[in-house]
């Protein structure tokens, strides 16, 4: 840790004495990267605006996340402005990089400053990076004003609705809880971490391996079953209870050349001897099913 910080340090004050670049020396830098793709080029104009990055990424220090981890950040979107500048508009390089810089911040922020994911909409950046502004505006005062008031004038402002304020609020104002937190259990005095009580709804695998056999076995009594009804029977059956779309009995007559009430006898007769069958074969425990 101590090491890291030592190279941040280091880092910032090599790019506090990189010398300033004059207008024209900044334009032919970045004509020798856009047309030559000069790499020294690239190199002397990217340290001379490091200063720039920091400065930009001290603003978002609240956030609490690492400086150093917000100044890389902060250079790759000063490349990514390098290599989309144009110098032939006559804007300077600082000004055109700063929007890339704050926005590969920013999207760095959303990523890692909570779990919970907080939106990466346009309104929604906006609505995580003005919210504690524009609260602390509305809301002071020696009245406090309620919330709700607070979140519709804030909704207003950034242009969502007011439920979207609520939930951002919620977001930013709690925080993440680690599940290897401790828990002090009072009755036994005993300590235990957060993931201890969370409930699972899965089955336990001892009841998935269970669950499995039964119905390997079911299966297998269901298939021998079968066996006992005729090829007609057979393709009655299936077509009208094991198929996902069971065909009318006025349709299944029509193909095995029966009116459908013959057919529905047939089927009648076919489930009897299946059930007789299978109580046959089953255990006394799964007789409760047929």
């Amino acid at each position: 840790m101590t090491g890291s910080t030592n190279h941040n340090r280091s880092f910032v004050r090599a790019a506090m004495k990189a010398p300033y670049l004059e207008r024209d020396e900044e334009r032919a830098l970045a004509e020798r990267w856009a047309h030559e793709n000069d790499a020294d080029a690239l190199h002397r104009l990217v340290a001379a605006h490091m200063r720039l990055v920091i400065a930009i990424a001290a603003k978002f220090r609240h956030f609490g996340l690492p400086m150093g981890d917000m100044i890389q950040e902060g250079h790759v979107g000063l490349l990514e402005a390098a290599q989309r500048f144009e110098p032939a508009r006559e804007v300077r390089f600082s000004t055109y990089a700063t929007w890339w810089i704050r926005a590969s911040i920013q999207d760095y922020i959303l990523r890692n400053w909570s779990i919970v994911r907080g939106g990466t909409s346009s309104t929604q950046k906006a609505l995580f990076f003005n919210l504690r502004r524009l609260r602390a505006k509305l809301s002071g005062g020696v009245d406090r004003r309620p919330d709700n008031e607070v979140h519709a004038e804030i909704a207003a402002a950034v242009g969502v609705s007011k439920d979207d304020v609520a939930l951002m609020d919620s977001r930013i104002s709690g925080l993440d809880t680690s599940l290897n937190a401790p828990v002090v259990e009072s009755d036994s005095g005993g300590t235990s971490e957060r993931q201890d009580f969370l409930v699972c709804d899965r089955p336990l695998p001892d009841e998935t391996v269970g669950a499995a056999i039964d119905q390997e076995r079911r299966t297998r009594w269901i298939s021998n079953a079968l066996t006992v009804l005729s090829d007609r029977e057979l393709r009655i059956v299936r077509e009208r209870r094991l198929s996902e779309e069971s065909v009318t009995l006025e349709a299944l007559g029509s193909r095995l050349g029966i009116s459908k009430e013959r057919v529905r006898q047939i089927e009648n007769r076919a489930l009897e001897k299946l059930r007789a069958a299978l109580l046959r074969d089953l255990p006394d425990g799964d007789r409760a099913m047929i």
